[in-house]
């Protein structure tokens, strides 16, 4: 949440969910400069690659690769 957003889209299947969103919004405090840089850091490794995200770096999970007539 420290970097602009236009729309934020949870989803709040009942009263406890809703409530721990809005503790979310009231409490929140963005992270300094340090703070992400140091995050940054700490997760360049596994980022590098896209090994944990194969959704975006495969086509695997994407059915579109595999159905081209679908963008036509």
């Amino acid at each position: 949440m420290s970097l602009p957003v236009a729309t934020v889209i949870t989803g709040i299947d009942s009263m406890d969910i809703l409530q721990q969103a809005l503790d979310a919004v009231t409490s929140f405090k963005p992270l300094g400069a340090n703070e992400i840089a140091a995050l940054l850091w700490k997760t360049a490794d596994a980022a590098r690659n896209g090994r944990y995200e194969l959704f975006k770096t495969a086509t695997k999970h994407d059915s579109t690769a595999k159905h081209p007539e679908w963008i036509e």
